[in-house]
């Protein structure tokens, strides 16, 4: 394969150095040499553009593009596919080329991708997020109706579990249904009907049963946790990463500290809900409530995050927000105090790390895969991202854009 050189670009490596200029040779699709003076079979002149390492969403939804259950109670089974398929690609284009999916997404869609067959990021699963009856997740209404966002089916079983052994037997069969991680509810959240967002779901003897089994397998466990109590239990009993982390105080940030538990704050997706509201969806007033109440309570958490050193990998929520729109979670972490360059680390190296794929991705670095990001303008300016993207590179294959 002919050997390509990126030349006239700005680098961004992720490593935690200013960008500079230089040039990157990619061979075989992985990244042979960073420097100056370097040569190619084939040039590819960035005109003094930005060069980063390919992006990252560490929690998506790519099965839904919308939160009007309503509508998805009206839709054909099968269309959540061709769903899919569209916002893998509109991901992708942002600049996005690699994803972590917090529910929804099955093996097929995920083979889909790694065959070629539809266009979209690497992808990780976890099939479905495990709840606890009548918790985040538990779609049962008081009307006897049950409006799940994700319906079971043979490759997608229901999450709903109670008790250790339950979740045991649960862990073992969403890993054989090709989960790469697992997602379990340890608190209330918004978008779900008979549920509070400040109050912890599962046992500690639940959560320790769930993430020994994982561990036993080799993988690690995401927490939809909003409460205090919820991410504390979360933290305690091992979970890898904090998804969400709405009511973060002072001791549960010592404990992420300590631990070394990641943050994936998705700040976008309780203000994406009013934003819904706004523009016609039908959000039940109980939806709404929980929305407007956690949007600065959440910002508050996540400035104090920051500010104390925990680890934090960006993340969305899209589904919730449209896919596509990802890149607007960097201006708010950016707002809610994050330096530029940690914005971007966030969503490149550390994001790899939390996924547990930086031995290939998240930074250009020799030997690394070549997953690269062409920027136009300041890449520390975060207004108007998406707009910005040039071009986007899979294993130094042009998957995007053009320059």
């Amino acid at each position: 394969m002919a050997r390509q050189l990126f030349t006239n670009a700005a680098v961004f490596d992720g490593t935690g150095t200013p960008p500079a200029p230089g040039e990157v040779l990619v061979e075989d699709g992985r990244i042979l040499d960073v420097g100056s003076g370097l040569d190619g079979d084939e040039h590819v002149d960035l005109g003094g553009r930005t060069l980063l390492p390919g992006l990252f969403d560490t929690h998506v939804h790519v099965v839904i593009s919308h939160v009007d259950e309503w509508a998805l109670l009206h839709e054909p089974f099968s269309l959540q596919f061709y769903e899919a398929a569209h916002n893998l690609k509109a991901t992708l284009g942002t600049g996005i080329t690699s994803i972590r999916d917090g529910g929804g997404a099955d093996l097929g869609i995920k083979e889909a991708v790694a065959r070629g067959m539809i266009a979209g990021p690497r992808m990780q699963i976890s099939v479905i997020m495990l709840s606890q009856t009548g918790g985040h997740g538990d779609g049962w209404l008081a009307s006897g109706t049950d409006t799940k966002l994700f319906m079971p089916h043979p490759g997608r079983p229901s999450g709903v579990v109670d008790g250790p052994e339950e979740v045991r037997r649960k862990v073992r069969e969403l890993f054989r249904a090709g989960a790469d991680v697992i997602k379990v509810a340890t608190s209330g959240g918004v978008l779900s009907p008979r549920d509070d967002p400040t109050h912890a779901h599962f046992t500690l003897a639940e959560l320790q049963m769930l993430v020994a089994e994982a561990a036993s397998a080799g993988k690690w466990v995401m927490a939809h946790a909003q409460a205090t109590d919820g991410i504390k239990n979360a933290i305690r009993a091992g979970i890898r990463s904090i998804e969400h982390g709405i009511y973060l105080d002072d001791e549960a940030i010592e404990m992420m500290l300590e631990h070394g538990t990641y943050l994936v704050p998705t700040l976008v997706a309780p203000s994406g809900v009013l934003r819904a509201a706004e523009a016609g969806a039908p959000i039940p007033p109980v939806v709404l409530d929980k929305a407007e109440m956690v949007v600065e309570v959440h910002r508050d958490s996540f400035r104090r995050a920051v500010a104390a050193g925990v680890k934090v990998a960006m993340g969305t929520d899209s589904g919730v927000t449209p896919h596509g729109e990802n890149l607007r979670e960097l201006e708010l972490m950016a707002e809610g105090g994050m330096a530029p360059a940690e914005v971007l680390r966030a969503t490149t190296a550390v994001a790899a790390e939390l996924m547990g794929v930086d031995v290939d991705l998240g930074t250009i670095e020799p030997g690394k895969i070549a997953d690269l990001v062409v920027l136009e303008g300041d890449p520390y300016a975060f207004g108007g991202y998406r707009d910005r993207i040039r071009a986007v590179y899979q294993g130094g294959v042009l998957v995007a854009g053009g320059v």
